[in-house]
Order: C-alpha cells, then sequence, then structure tokens
C-alpha cells in the first residue's frame, strides 16, 4: 500500500459521503424519505456520542486506566435504559415549542431571553473547541502514524498541515449539507444518513480489529483474560469515588451536549424512535466497547515501549502487516471524527445565527424592513459560523499541541457542556426557576470551569500563569485552580466538576427563590413541566390590531414565500375564512410564532413578531391558569376555552355566510339584470337592422351589406353570451368531455399570452417569465387549461391600475402537481371582494356597465375542478395574484 493509495481512499470515502447526503436530500425534497426516517437511522444518528475519543481514545484510556474507560459508555447506557422518560420529556417539549438547540430551549422557557441563549451559545462554543481540537488531533496523529509506517519513518510528519486541510475539507461539506436551505422543522436528512452511514462503518472497523485481535493474534477469550491479568497495574484499580463521578459526567453529557441535542431532540421525525433506541443505542455502545480492552493489552504486550496508546487500533494492525485491516481502521477513526464535527458545528452554527448575529442585526435595523432577506442573512450566518467553530478549534489544537490523551480533552469539553444541566433540569421540573437564577448559575458555573479546568489545560504560562498554578492568585492558597477552598484529594478534573456544578446549582436555586418568574415565565413554565398534559399552547399575545398584511411579509422573509402563504391559508380555513387573511388572534400569533421558531429560534421569533404586534401580553385567564396547581381545573379551564372560541369561531362562519348571501343575492339581481340588458341589445339591433333589410328592398348593396354586418356581429355576441352560459352548465354537471393529452406547459402559456394580446393592445403591457422553469411536460386539457390562462391573462390587461402595468408568471413544481401563479403590480383585490370573485354572479366592475357578465372566473374555478387541480386567490402579495394548480398527470375518469 502506498500513501496515494491512502489518500485516494479517504478522497472516495468522502465522495461516498457527499453522494449518500445528496441523495437524500433529494428524496426528502420530494417527500420519499421511507425508510430513511426510521428507529434504525435514528439510533446510528445517536452514535455522534462516540468520537475519536471512544474509537482510538478508549482505548489508550483502558491502557492508563484499566476498565475505567467503561464509565463513557455506562452513563449513556443508564440515561437511555433508566432514564428514557426524561428523555421522551425533552423530545416532546422540543417538537411542542419548536426549539432548534439547546441554547433555544433555555431561553424559550425563561421568558424567551435572548440573553441566556446568548449564554449558552458561547459557553458552548468554548466547550466544543477543545472537543473539536480532539477530532482533528485524532485524524491527523492516525494519518502521521500510517503515512510514517508506509514510508519507513521513524518520525511522523507534521500533523498541524493535515489537521488544517481536514478542517476546511469539513467545513465545506458541513457548509453544503447543514445550510442549503432553511427548514422549518431545522432537520438535515442528508447529513443525518451520512451520520448512520458512518456508524456503521466506524462499528465495523473496530470489531474487525477486536476480532483480530482476540481470536488471530490472540488464542481466544481465555487467553485475552490472562493477558488483562497479567497486564493490571496500580492505577487500573477501581476507585468507587471517581468512577461515580465520572459516570456522572458521561450521563449529563449525553443531555447537554449540543451535538447530542440536535441529533436526539431537533432530528427526532418521531417521538416513538426513542422506544427503540432505549435499548438499541445502549446494544451500540456495547459492540463499541466490546473489544477496548484486548486491544488495549494485546498492544501493551506486543507494541514497543513508548508508543502512543491512544493509536493501537491503528498502529497494531501496521505493526502485525495487515494493512488492509488498517486502512478500514483508519476509515473507522476518520468516521468517529467527522461525524462529531460535522453535527457539532451544524448545532454551533444554528446557535450562534439565532441568538447573536440575528438578533444583532435586528437591533441594528429595528426590524424587518420591505426588503430585508432574513433567509439569506440566517444562512450566511451559520456558513460563516460553521467556518468560524472549526477555525477555532484548529487554533486550539496549533496553540496547545495535542495532548497525549484523547480522553482528557474529551472531558474537558464534558465538564463545559455540564453547566447548562441544573438550567435545563429546571427548566423541566421547576415551574418555579426563572432566568435571573440560570444566567447568574450559567455565568457562576462556565467562570469556575474556565478557571478550574479550560485555561490549565492550555499548560502554565499560556493563559494562566505558573505562579497563579501553584499558588493561587495573589498568593491566596485556598484559590488555587486545581484545590480550590482548600480541597486537596480530588483530581483537577473531578475537582472542577465538582465545584462548578455545586457553586452553579446552588446560585441557580438561591437567585430564584428570592426572585419571582415574569407572567410569561409563568406561562412558559407550565408549558414545559405539564407538557404531558397541556394539549395546546400557552396563549402569550393579547388580541391584536396588527395588520396581517405586514405579519404575512415578515414571515415570507423568514420561512418562504410558500411555506407562508400556505401556513397563513390553512389558518385562515382553520378559522372559516378561506380565502381572506387570518385574523389575528392569539391563537394565530402563537402558532406564527413557534412556525418562525424553527427556522430562527424561539427568542428572535419571538421577539420579531412583537416589533409588529406591539409587545405580548399575558391574560389574567392565563396567569390564573398558570397559578392553579389542580390538573382537572387546568383542563376544565383549557375545555371551557376551546368550546368558547369554538362557538365565537362557529358564529363568525354563519355571519360570513349570511353576509356571502346577501351579497350574493344582490349579485343575482344584478346578474339578471346584466343578463337581460345583453340578450335585449343584440335581439333589438338583430330585429330592427333586419326589418330594414325587409322594408326597403330597394336598399343599396353597400347599405345591405352594412347591416347585415352588424346582425352577423351582434349574432356572435349574442352566442358567445349563450355559450358561456351553457359552457358553465356543462362544467358545473360535470358531463365535459376531457381531451388528455401530453402536453408542453411553456406553449400553453406562450398560446395563452399570445391571444391575450388582443385585449386592449394599446396598453404597453410587460410580462416577465422563467422560460426553463416552464419546460414542464404534463397530462392534461390543453385547450381548457390554456382557456383559464387567457381569461387570468385578460383580467390582468384590462384591471391592473398601476402606471407600468406588470405580470409575473412563476411557475413551480410540488410534488406530483405543478403550481402557476400570475402576479402584477396594481392595487389587487380589496379583501371585502376576494371571497366573491369565483361566484357565477360576481362582477368587481360597475355592474350595468358594458362587457362580461362576470362569469369568466367561475368558468375557469369550474374548469380546474375538472381537470383535478384549483385556482385561488392569494393575498398579500401587493397586486393581484392568482395560483393555478394542476396535477402533472390527469388520469381520465372511468365512465
Amino acid at each position: 500500500m502506498t500513501l496515494n493509495l491512502l489518500i485516494a481512499t479517504c478522497l472516495g470515502y468522502v465522495v461516498a459521503l457527499f453522494l449518500v447526503a445528496f441523495a437524500v436530500e433529494r428524496r426528502a425534497a420530494q417527500g420519499r424519505m421511507g425508510w430513511l426516517r426510521s428507529p434504525l437511522i435514528y439510533t446510528l444518528s445517536l452514535s455522534v456520542y462516540c468520537t475519536a475519543w471512544t474509537f482510538y481514545g478508549a482505548v489508550g484510556y483502558a491502557a492508563r486506566s484499566g476498565p475505567e474507560f467503561m464509565t463513557i459508555y455506562l452513563g449513556p447506557t443508564l440515561i437511555f435504559v433508566g432514564w428514557w422518560w426524561l428523555l421522551r420529556k425533552l423530545v416532546r417539549i422540543g417538537k411542542t415549542q419548536r426549539v432548534t438547540s439547546i441554547a433555544d430551549l433555555i431561553s424559550a422557557r425563561y421568558g424567551k431571553s435572548n440573553l441566556l441563549g446568548v449564554l449558552v451559545t458561547l459557553l458552548s462554543i468554548t466547550a466544543a473547541t477543545p472537543y473539536i481540537a480532539l477530532q482533528l488531533q485524532s485524524i491527523s496523529l492516525s494519518f502521521g502514524a500510517f503515512s510514517a509506517s508506509l514510508q519507513g519513518l521513524d518520525v511522523a510528519p507534521d500533523s498541524t498541515q493535515v489537521a488544517f486541510w481536514v478542517a476546511v475539507g469539513l467545513a465545506l461539506f458541513t457548509i453544503l449539507f447543514g445550510t442549503r436551505n432553511l427548514d422549518a422543522n431545522e432537520q438535515h436528512h442528508g447529513v443525518v444518513t451520512a451520520i448512520a452511514v458512518e456508524a456503521v462503518v466506524k462499528l465495523v472497523a473496530l470489531l474487525a480489529v477486536g476480532i483480530f485481535v482476540v481470536w488471530v493474534v490472540a488464542d481466544g477469550p481465555r487467553d485475552i483474560l490472562t493477558r488483562i491479568a497479567d497486564s493490571a497495574r496500580p492505577e487500573w484499580a477501581i476507585q468507587p469515588g471517581r468512577w461515580s463521578g465520572l459516570i456522572f459526567l458521561s450521563a449529563v453529557a449525553i443531555l447537554c451536549l449540543p451535538r447530542m441535542f440536535q441529533v436526539m431532540v431537533v432530528e427526532n421525525s418521531d417521538e416513538h424512535h426513542l422506544a427503540v433506541a432505549s435499548w438499541a443505542f445502549p446494544l451500540y455502545l456495547f459492540l463499541m466497547s466490546l473489544f477496548v480492552l484486548p486491544i488495549a493489552v494485546v498492544g501493551l504486550d506486543l507494541l514497543p515501549a513508548g508508543q502512543n496508546p491512544d493509536l493501537f487500533v491503528l498502529t497494531l494492525p501496521l505493526a502485525l502487516g495487515q494493512d488492509g485491516l488498517a486502512l478500514l481502521a483508519f476509515i473507522g477513526g476518520f468516521s468517529a471524527a467527522t461525524s462529531m464535527v460535522i453535527v457539532a458545528a451544524i448545532a454551533l452554527a444554528t446557535m450562534v445565527s439565532n441568538h447573536i448575529v440575528v438578533p444583532l442585526w435586528l437591533a441594528a435595523n429595528r426590524g424587518v424592513g420591505e426588503t430585508s432577506d432574513m433567509r439569506g442573512l440566517v444562512l450566511n450566518a451559520r456558513r460563516l459560523s460553521i467556518v468560524g467553530v472549526l477555525g477555532l478549534g484548529y487554533v486550539y489544537y496549533a496553540a496547545t499541541g495535542g495532548s497525549e490523551a484523547l480522553a482528557a480533552i474529551g472531558l474537558i469539553a464534558f465538564v463545559g457542556v455540564a453547566q447548562v444541566l441544573p438550567a435545563l433540569l429546571g427548566a423541566m421540573y421547576w415551574r418555579g426557576a426563572n432566568r435571573q437564577g440560570a444566567a447568574l448559575g450559567l455565568v457562576t458555573g462556565f467562570a469556575i470551569w474556565v478557571y478550574a479546568l479550560f485555561l490549565p489545560s492550555f499548560g502554565p504560562d499560556v493563559f494562566m500563569p505558573a505562579q497563579v498554578l501553584q499558588s493561587g492568585p495573589f498568593g491566596i492558597g485556598w484559590l488555587r485552580p486545581q484545590a480550590m477552598f482548600g480541597v486537596t484529594t480530588l483530581d483537577p478534573l473531578l475537582h472542577a466538576l465538582f465545584w462548578s456544578l455545586a457553586l452553579n446549582t446552588g446560585v441557580f436555586i438561591l437567585a430564584s427563590l428570592i426572585g419571582f418568574p415574569s407572567p410569561l415565565e409563568r406561562v412558559q413554565g407550565v408549558q414545559f413541566v405539564n407538557v404531558f398534559d397541556i394539549q395546546g399552547g400557552a396563549r402569550g399575545w393579547s388580541q391584536s390590531a396588527a395588520e396581517a398584511e405586514d405579519l404575512l411579509a415578515m414571515a415570507q422573509r423568514v420561512l418562504g414565500s410558500a411555506q407562508a402563504q400556505a401556513f397563513f391559508q390553512a389558518e385562515a380555513g382553520t378559522q372559516g375564512r378561506a380565502g381572506f387573511l387570518p385574523d389575528m388572534t392569539p391563537d394565530f400569533l402563537d402558532l406564527l410564532e413557534r412556525e418562525m421558531a424553527g427556522s430562527v429560534g424561539a427568542a428572535t421569533a419571538h421577539a420579531m413578531i412583537a416589533q409588529i404586534v406591539g409587545g405580548a401580553m399575558v391574560s389574567v385567564e392565563d396567569l390564573m391558569a398558570v397559578a392553579s396547581e389542580t390538573a382537572q381545573m387546568m383542563e376544565y379551564s383549557s375545555q371551557l376555552e376551546a368550546k368558547s372560541e369554538e362557538l365565537a369561531r362557529t358564529a363568525r362562519q354563519l355571519r360570513d355566510a349570511n353576509d356571502m348571501l346577501t351579497k350574493l343575492s344582490v349579485q343575482k339581481d344584478a346578474f339578471l339584470s346584466q343578463i337581460s340588458h345583453e340578450l335585449r341589445t343584440p335581439m333589438t339591433s338583430i330585429r330592427a337592422f333586419s326589418e330594414i333589410l325587409m322594408d326597403e328592398g330597394d336598399m343599396p348593396v353597400e347599405m345591405q351589406l352594412k347591416y347585415a354586418g352588424i346582425i352577423h356581429d351582434e349574432t356572435i355576441r349574442l352566442t358567445r353570451l349563450l355559450d358561456d352560459l351553457l359552457d358553465l352548465s356543462v362544467l358545473e354537471n360535470g358531463k365535459v368531455s376531457l381531451d388528455i393529452q401530453p402536453v408542453s406547459l411553456h406553449q400553453l402559456i406562450d398560446r395563452a399570452v399570445t391571444a391575450s394580446n388582443s385585449v386592449q393592445p394599446q396598453r404597453r403591457f410587460v410580462i416577465d417569465r422563467d422560460r426553463a422553469s416552464e419546460g414542464v411536460q404534463i397530462a392534461t386539457d390543453g385547450g381548457r387549461l390554456t382557456q383559464v390562462f387567457i381569461n387570468i391573462l385578460s383580467n390582468a390587461r384590462k384591471y391592473c391600475d398601476a402606471a407600468h402595468p406588470r405580470l409575473r408568471i412563476v411557475v413551480r413544481r410540488r410534488g406530483a402537481q405543478v403550481e402557476v401563479d400570475f402576479i402584477d403590480n396594481g392595487s389587487g383585490i380589496a379583501p371585502i371582494s376576494q371571497g366573491l370573485i369565483f361566484e357565477k354572479f360576481a362582477r368587481l366592475t360597475d355592474q350595468m356597465q358594458a362587457g362580461g357578465a362576470g362569469l369568466g372566473l367561475a368558468i375557469c374555478r369550474e374548469i380546474m375542478v375538472n381537470l383535478g387541480g384549483d385556482i385561488s386567490y392569494v393575498p398579500g402579495q401587493g397586486g393581484a395574484a392568482f395560483r393555478v394548480t394542476v396535477p402533472l398527470q390527469l388520469r381520465p375518469a372511468t365512465p
């Protein structure tokens, strides 16, 4: 094997992951996830916990400390087996509150406080920095060891350059598949599936090396047990206190690590997947740990003294001439490291954009302007954050020069993220917890961790003087970083863990007891603590007089036009206002906030809506419901409120229906008057001129031709009116025969544009089209669909009141359907008239004015029903906007 083959294998593996992620992203966009959204994929994605620390570092840990390495597996196992109900509650809260990160959850619980989101974000980045450095170190060390063995070198080449290019490659992969678009659910199906593939690869690699060691190098399990007994050292002795502390630390890490929260809560598509993961993930951890100690003891026996035990998984096969097995081990370690870095970078970048970049942008711009591109801002912020996070990891690695013990770096990060635990558990189980307590606790624990563990990890005289390490600041011995308050019996790791969490928890509880939660915190506290008892969301908004168009404009810039419009239309339908924009009720504002929270975080979504609505207010009823300690009273109150709202909604629907009937009655009378006028006028002309022709026998030929032409024109006019009436009747009765043929949507639009040019040809009317998007083949009745397009285009030409009329035609594929939007730049249709435009008797202009009888859009609606599609008016687009939805494949109706 050559070095070039090693590099080519790595690149090929990365390309394979790219293809997997790309294929899954395409299936997700088409709505064809299938088995890819299964408990198996979910469980394998949780293996992101098993990083290079557990692939390489666990063996080194076992070589140095014996069976103590098992503590990093026992903690998560205890959580998933015995405390999975806690995980279930965490996932349920994440789904109901639409949280995007652990910082978002803490922020949402404590009054949508962005300050807390910033604190958790900064803490997470600081704690993740050494952990990312660990992954870069493991890849560079393993590459260096492999290349040194292939080239026969005694010293491995410089690993700093390798770490740099690995960081660059991981940043590109994460940006490509972690920030392709802004999903309201904040899920990355391609990345998750790639992580699941890497989970299988690293497990197979570690098992392959273990089987080789036990049954090829050694003489089976009995020989391994003998070697373990012979290799036992004094430092291998079990220390109950240290074991308990490390098991607790690893259990906390599975809850608080940003990357674990990302895959366990944010990427969870079905709460029931936890039931499978509760036994399948511990089984995976067991298999990952099965051969760790055998590899360690065989490596100590066979390899020369002084070799880094962290690399035994790789160097043992190399030393025994098993290049193929060593290559598999290298790819397994590469998978373990890259999966952690990718998920951690996505999680941290989401936190940075939602809690730092977007709030700063909003503060600087005083809200969301008309030209604001929130989606672009968020995506670019996340891309830059990914680069920044990986850059910090690389700088940490380059500054410290790495560490001989990978496990030591991982444990430093674990203690850092553990500072979130008091605020997290308080959020889930203590309604009296408040933001002051959470913030002060986090700051206290974070400061102790930085002082007692993080800064000393760089070594003396780097960021902390050696004099402070030895004697404490200003010579105060009881403030020594690794012997605070005179406690010298604990090792530095457990010492920092104990004091940081103890002071963090104490300050959190004390400050929460002294202070009092705000009304919004009380409401959110009920939602979090009683998440399984409360079906609906807590109303944190008052009835608002804000304009629905303003909120729709803002939502479109965050969610995207299609998703925002679909959300508003669905909620309008729920309120009984189909075809209009929904009422700005507290329930609607709460739903909109949660929908936007999936893209920009709970705190930012709350702040954005508050800027338009004018602030949130919690009603007296809400506070009384919060203060109630009886679940039955809360449920009864909730039921009464739901019934009251249902009655109010029904009454409003009846009023709207009555208003509609009244308007239709007026329209019907006007229609009958209009029809009689339209019929009488041509009939009168025909009768009058035919009598002239009959009476005047010696009339000149020119006059005869003139009168005959008038009679012919009036007959055509009368025939057209009768055809419209008959056409509408046939369409409504479903007796129309369709000519279903494969047609090009582009050609149909061309035909409609050409036909409509005859309407007011004197007006300069600009039509903007994206011809590439129109290249869609559909199977439908092309003539009927063209008739619909012509009617919409003709109306736009007649009624667009802009000084320089302009029309946009936008075509989008939506699964098995295609949407065609016609949007002009006029003043649009008044909200009061939007519900009538598709009715048979409706004309928005003067009823007696010459022209059509108001049947055009009614015929269009019936045509689209027969074509299996729909035509609707889309409000809030600045001008009149009609959307035609047609299936790609219309099946002929069965006779």
